[in-house]
Order: C-alpha cells, then sequence, then structure tokens
C-alpha cells in the first residue's frame, strides 16, 4: 500500500490484530484481546473522506458503537416460532454495535456466490447506505468466499453470528483461563479464514517467480497462528489436568452444577439458593467463569453448586473445546440443574441446544434436573402448561421471587440421595487406611471414638461403597436416613481392591 494513500481502520472486535509495520504492509499478531483487524484504502469523494475518517476515529476511540444491519437466510427445514432475528438482535447489543435495521430472506437454498439472491444484495446495498451502516451480520454460517463477495457488494465489513459470539466472549472474559480459551477458539476459527483477511493486498504487483506481499505474509501468519495454537493448547491442558485434581480432591460435600442457555437466569438461581451475590444480569453470557458456593441444603446439609458459562444454540465447535478446563465443574459435577426460560417463545429449542452442549461434552446421561425458571413472566398459564406437558418431571420456579425453591430444593436432596449414602460406619479403631478413606471420599458429619471401634456418620457417593463393605465392621443407615438396610447391602459399587 503506498504509503500517501489514505486510509481508514476497519474495526472488527476479534482476537487478532492488524498493525502497519514493514514499510506499511499490514502485519498479523495474535492478542487475547484487541479490537482493530484490517487496513483498507479509502475510495471515498473528497467531501466524504471527512466524515468517514471522523467517524472511524470516533469508533477506534470507543466514542461511538458500530452501526449493524442483521441478516438471516430461513429455509423451508427451519421451524422459525418467533421473531427470527430477535436472538441475533440480543447478541449485537451485547458486543455494543447499534442495531440500526434488519433483513431476512426465505429461499430453498443460498446462493452459492453470495449466499443471498441477487435481489436481496442489492437490497442489503441499499440498506447499508440508507442508514451509513458499519457491519452486516449474519445469524448464518457463510463461507469466506460468500463473505468476501458480501463484503465487496455492500462496501462494508460483514461478519457471521460465530464470530460475533466469540467477541462476546472475548470482551466478558476475566480470569486467565478464560482469556486463554476465548483465544485459542478465536484463532482455531480464524486460520482457515485468513486468505480472506488479506485479500486488499491481492491488488499488489507481483513480479515473474515472486509472490506477492500478502500470499508471503499469508503463509508467515499461518505459521504464527498455528504456533500460538499449538502453545495454548498446552497450556490449557495443563489448567485442566489442575482443574481435574482440585475437583477430584474436594469430596467434602456433593457438588451440583447450573447449566442452562445464556440468560435463563442461573445466576440468578444461584443468589437465590445460596445468597452469593454473584453477577445476575438480564444479558446474554454475564457470566463466562466458573463461580462455586457452599449451598446449605435444608435437609442434606452443605452442597457445593457452580454456576458456570451459558450455552446457546450453534455454540462454535471450537468454544466449547477450548472451555473444558472451564467447564470441569460440570463435568465432574453429581447432580446437574438444568435452567431453562419458561417464559421464552424459544424454550423448547433452547433446552435442545443445550443437551446437544451436554452431548458434546458427554456429559449427557449424567442425572439432571430440569428446572422451568422465570415462571412469574408468564402471562397465560397455557404457556407454562405446555412445557410441562412435554417435560412433566421439570421443576417450576421464580429465582428472582423465590416461588418454588422450596420444591426445587427437596427434589434436589431426592436425586442426590440416589447418588450418596447417608451412613454410620463402625470402623476398627487401628484401620487407619479406611478412616483415610471415608474422610477422603466422604462427607464427614461425626465421628465417636469407643474402645472398640470408631463410628463415622458421613455421606459417601454410592461408588465408593465397595471398599466400606470390604472394610468396615458394620454399616447402617443414619438416623433419618430413607436407605433401607437392604439397599446398604447391595453390591452397587465397580470400586475393587482396597482403600489407598
Amino acid at each position: 500500500m503506498p504509503r500517501g494513500e489514505p486510509f481508514a481502520w476497519q474495526t472488527c472486535r476479534l482476537s487478532s490484530v492488524w498493525e502497519t509495520s514493514h514499510g506499511g504492509r499490514a502485519a498479523l499478531r495474535f492478542w487475547s484481546r484487541t479490537t482493530i483487524i484490517s487496513l483498507t484504502p479509502l475510495s471515498l469523494s473528497d467531501s466524504e473522506t471527512p466524515h468517514k475518517i471522523v467517524r472511524e476515529q470516533n469508533k477506534l476511540r470507543g466514542d461511538s458503537p458500530e452501526r449493524s444491519i442483521l441478516a438471516r437466510l430461513i429455509m423451508p427445514d427451519q421451524t422459525v416460532e418467533a421473531d427470527p432475528l430477535e436472538e441475533l438482535h440480543g447478541l449485537a447489543i451485547t458486543a455494543g454495535t447499534q442495531v440500526v435495521d434488519e433483513l431476512v430472506q426465505r429461499r430453498s437454498t443460498p446462493e452459492s456466490s453470495t449466499f443471498f439472491g441477487k435481489g436481496k444484495v442489492e437490497e442489503l446495498r441499499l440498506m447499508v447506505e440508507r442508514h451509513d451502516a458499519d457491519v452486516v451480520i449474519f445469524d448464518n454460517d457463510l463461507s469466506p468466499a460468500q463473505v468476501r463477495n458480501l463484503e465487496k457488494a455492500t462496501g462494508v465489513k460483514v461478519l457471521v453470528r460465530t464470530e460475533l459470539i466469540l467477541d462476546i466472549f472475548a470482551a466478558g472474559a476475566r480470569t486467565h483461563e478464560s482469556r486463554l480459551a476465548i483465544e485459542l477458539a478465536q484463532l482455531e476459527y480464524s486460520l482457515p479464514r485468513l486468505k480472506r483477511m488479506w485479500t486488499h493486498l491481492s491488488r499488489q504487483a507481483m513480479g515473474v517467480g515472486m509472490r506477492g506481499p500478502g500470499e508471503k505474509q499469508l503463509e508467515v501468519d499461518r505459521r504464527l497462528a498455528q504456533k500460538r495454537i499449538f502453545d495454548l493448547k498446552q497450556e490449557l491442558g495443563k489448567v485442566e489436568r489442575r482443574r481435574e485434581q482440585q475437583v477430584a480432591a474436594r469430596n467434602e460435600a456433593p457438588t451440583v452444577s447450573i447449566v442452562g442457555y445464556t440468560n435463563a437466569g442461573k445466576s440468578t438461581l444461584m443468589n437465590a439458593l445460596t445468597e452469593a451475590n454473584v453477577l445476575a444480569k438480564d444479558k446474554l453470557f454475564a457470566t463466562l467463569d466458573t463461580r462455586t458456593r457452599r449451598w446449605q441444603l435444608p435437609g442434606w446439609g452443605v452442597v457445593l453448586l457452580s454456576d458456570t458459562v451459558g450455552f446457546i444454540r450453534d455454540l462454535p465447535h471450537s468454544l466449547v473445546a477450548s472451555f473444558k478446563s472451564t467447564l470441569e465443574e460440570t463435568r465432574q459435577a453429581d447432580l446437574l440443574l438444568h435452567v431453562a426460560d419458561a417464559s421464552s417463545p424459544t424454550v423448547f429449542e433452547q433446552i435442545s441446544a443445550v443437551y446437544s452442549v451436554l452431548k458434546e461434552l458427554e456429559i449427557e446421561e449424567k442425572n439432571t434436573l430440569l428446572v422451568l425458571n422465570k415462571i412469574d413472566a408468564i402471562q397465560n398459564p397455557a404457556v407454562l402448561n405446555r412445557v410441562l406437558d412435554r417435560y412433566p418431571n421439570a421443576i417450576p420456579v421464580s429465582a428472582m421471587s423465590k416461588k418454588g425453591i422450596g420444591l426445587l430444593e427437596e427434589a434436589v436432596g431426592e436425586a442426590l440421595g440416589r447418588e450418596f449414602y447417608d451412613i454410620e460406619v463402625d470402623v476398627h479403631p487401628g484401620d487407619g487406611k479406611l478412616l483415610a478413606y471415608l474422610s477422603a471420599k466422604g462427607e464427614v458429619l461425626s465421628r465417636e471414638y469407643g474402645e472398640e471401634k470408631v463410628t463415622v456418620h458421613l455421606r459417601i457417593p454410592a461408588g465408593a461403597m465397595g471398599v466400606v463393605r470390604r472394610g468396615a465392621v458394620e454399616i447402617r443407615p443414619a438416623p433419618g436416613s430413607h436407605h433401607a438396610c437392604d439397599e446398604l447391602s447391595l453390591e452397587t459399587s465397580s470400586v475393587s481392591g482396597t482403600a489407598q
């Protein structure tokens, strides 16, 4: 790019940044969180140039949000029960853009080159011009070539839903672990699309036997990205192993993990159950890091309750994989509370989307209670009944008003009772290994020392009962326990060997 040519930065909230360096050439640098991605020449009239430059400068300073147009292609096999762009609108607002218009096309198949049909592309171009928009955001997944062609046709940046979600995660990441995870997800998503980012250099002259600077730099950037991806995976692997060890060592109480669609009220429910005062906002992806609090469950005792990142439809695979260590609490939990927004017109789709992510995490078979939240926002009882007809075992609550919380606590106690035994164990005083095993694997509630035995009252996972049966002098249900003696005699454990 000639040094004297006027230019403007195009802003995009991604994990990579394009800078001017090496004699005016753009070079890709990788950071955990940045905003500027590319440098393109201005092709503006003299009267337009000052206005555009001022607007670009304001956006770089954060003085004004980007003006966005939302777009979506709906095909015949897709069921759309509500506003087809409602969720994307919420994502765009969360990302900090100003939504100025929307465009939807119903079409049997996407146009191979521009995704939208020719007429809709022209309509989109005129819409961009009319609103002086900065970016078009699609609710679909477009190919790099389709994005490139649409950018050429409209004259503005084109983003897809995945990029928007990645941006929101990047903006909200607060811990070192979550920043590593989002950087990895963004790099893995961006790597196949680097060529698109370098197309503005294709106009550079190329001599015989000589590649253009864009092509050379593209190879450098790919190597840089691949090296950074490798390093991030190594570092996140270490974090994941540390997290697994921490979770495995924390056996003093049962663990319950709250999962659910973003903005379903998970953090509000955690506050209602534990008075934890964690951040609870009516905002998509307000929570990105796992928080664990002690929950005094009536009739049971202390339970460790964790709240983690919300899920969403079409959550990028790279994002789920990158956040595996952050979701370790969920993977290791004894019970899941799947919180759904019962007042949402897309509640069934949201429930299905959460199950899809749980399946990707390989925990879809884990003991789970479905919690229908926000029932206070439902005006027509038929709406709630429709959901309960499909999920008759679900528990309706309002985390905000705490309506139904007592029923939820009872259900959690019953569910944990199927995973844990509330027992008294008589152990020989000299059996230090078994006493240590009980302390390591269960929640010891009390100990009574006698001359011939130590009586330990504890709650212990069903999977640890095999070792207890082989070493204990006597096992019996604790006072008030719902377990019968014949249940305790059943060999339900897969644990073999002796206590270690």
